[in-house]
């Protein structure tokens, strides 16, 4: 066998391979004596018919099987002999073969980039010290209250307002004719300012009283995140049932009681306080790795095997979907693609990408690993965070190497950052004023 390897770049490979001719013909002739054994074929008994007749009926098939087996075993030999750490799947277009010459083809192969030693030590960080003051805290309990909301009838009699609850029956045509995509629905809560169903919808809505009907239309826009409605002119048909507004329950100890094991508003109070502060000590965390992994990605220059680029990107693509999914809803309803979002990932997939290698470079050349102790503690807080006993979790990932392989990875990946962190200056800063409550997410302290 030939072999000649082509540097593309640091990370791509061409592998010029070329099989002798006496293979060629060595395994064309095995693979038609075992098809002659075989071959049922009319006017012939089995055994008999020659290979001139085989190769009229068969020679595409066996050509095909031929070929695929010599690129399966000269390939793993040119493997072999180059010591190339192949990633991912390699790039072949098999080429026809020909009896009586060589069989030479291509393979494009990817390899993971020679960083060499990273220098780590001596970074300059800033360390926000976020803490959760009175006013969040007010604001958490606030959305927690409005969770615990019931809609009463008013008593009053008057149209509906923005700000309102009300309960509606509707229904969408087009064109005169039922429309599928918004059937008859009965008893419908809309509250009215928030655009659920469309902004003008609302405003239509608005001085209706109880047991009125109306009928109006609206011109959805052409960009309009529905697509089986945008562009469209859509008559509705609505009728007002009544008018309810909510009703915040007191905040007080009962309260408390409702949203979870908590005895006091003193005891939720704590609970919200505690997981804002664990939220603030994550986000510090996460600033701090932003800072070490820009630092490093600028002075350490290496070339990305795109293999990884898409792996990466297809991992936060399938993210997106689920995510996209768990509030029913879809990359085309959002008026989006695959290739859209893609697009606008690519350079995140390739910072992970870049701070992954780096991360496995600092692994490799500080030879760090994992003692039962670290695996075990893991474990222990896994098993905390999703509530399940310490066995379960064990059996999980005894059951599954692969993502037990994960996980010792994201351990020694931990161990890397904090060995960075520990030769790092560190400089204490507190947080802008905006900082400190622009992320108004419901606290999961009560849920």
């Amino acid at each position: 066998m030939q072999l000649n390897v082509e540097d593309v770049n640091s990370v791509k490979k061409i592998l010029h391979i070329e099989v002798p001719e006496k293979t060629v013909t060595r395994e064309l002739d095995k693979a038609y004596g075992q098809l002659k054994k075989t071959a049922k074929i009319k006017g012939f008994r089995p055994g008999k018919a020659p290979r001139s007749v085989l190769e009229r009926i068969y020679s595409k098939d066996v050509q095909t099987d031929v070929s695929s087996r010599l690129i399966q075993e000269s390939f793993m030999e040119a493997i072999k002999q180059t010591d190339l750490k192949m990633l991912g799947t390699p790039k072949i277009e098999p080429p026809q073969l020909a009896e009586g010459k060589p069989y030479a083809y291509e393979a494009t192969v990817e390899i993971p980039p020679e960083i060499g030693q990273i220098d780590y030590s001596g970074l300059t960080l800033k360390k926000t010290n976020y803490q959760a003051g009175e006013a969040e805290i007010e604001t958490q309990l606030k959305m927690l209250q409005k969770k615990l909301a019931q809609h009463d009838k008013i008593k009053e009699e008057r149209p509906a307002a923005a700000g309102d609850f009300v309960l509606i029956d509707y229904e969408g045509f087009k064109d005169g004719e039922a429309l599928p995509d918004i059937p008859k629905t009965e008893n419908y809560t809309l509250k009215l300012g928030d655009g659920t169903i469309h902004k003008d919808f609302d405003d239509q809505i608005a001085g209706m009283q109880p047991g009125d009907t109306k009928k109006f239309t609206i011109a959805y826009a052409e960009d309009d995140p529905q697509e089986a409605l945008a562009g469209t002119v859509i008559e509705y048909e609505v009728k007002l049932n009544e008018i309810r507004a909510e009703v915040l329950p007191p905040m007080d100890d009962e309260m408390a009681t409702k949203l979870g094991p908590y005895k006091t508003l003193d005891e939720l109070k704590k609970a919200i306080t505690d997981n804002l502060t664990e939220g603030y000590e994550k986000r510090s965390e996460q600033e701090l790795q932003e800072q070490i992994f820009q630092a490093l990605i600028t002075k350490t220059e290496f070339e990305l095997p795109d293999v990884l680029v898409k792996y990466e990107l297809e991992g936060i693509l399938a993210e997106a979907e689920r995510t996209f999914a768990y509030h029913n809803q879809s990359l085309e309803t959002l008026g989006l693609s695959r290739d859209v979002l893609a697009e606008k990932y690519r350079e995140t997939a390739e910072k992970q990408v870049r701070r992954q290698l780096i991360l496995n470079q600092i692994i490799e050349q500080e030879t760090l690993t994992l003692s039962d102790e670290t695996i075990e503690t893991g474990y222990r807080d896994i098993a905390a965070r999703f509530g399940q006993p310490i066995e379960d979790i064990k059996k999980y990932y005894g059951e599954n190497p692969d993502k037990l392989q994960y996980y010792k990875q994201t351990l020694l990946e931990k161990k890397a950052v904090d060995l960075i962190i520990e030769g790092s200056s560190i400089e204490h800063v507190e947080p802008e004023q905006a900082d400190a409550g622009d992320e108004k997410t419901e606290t999961t302290a009560a849920t």
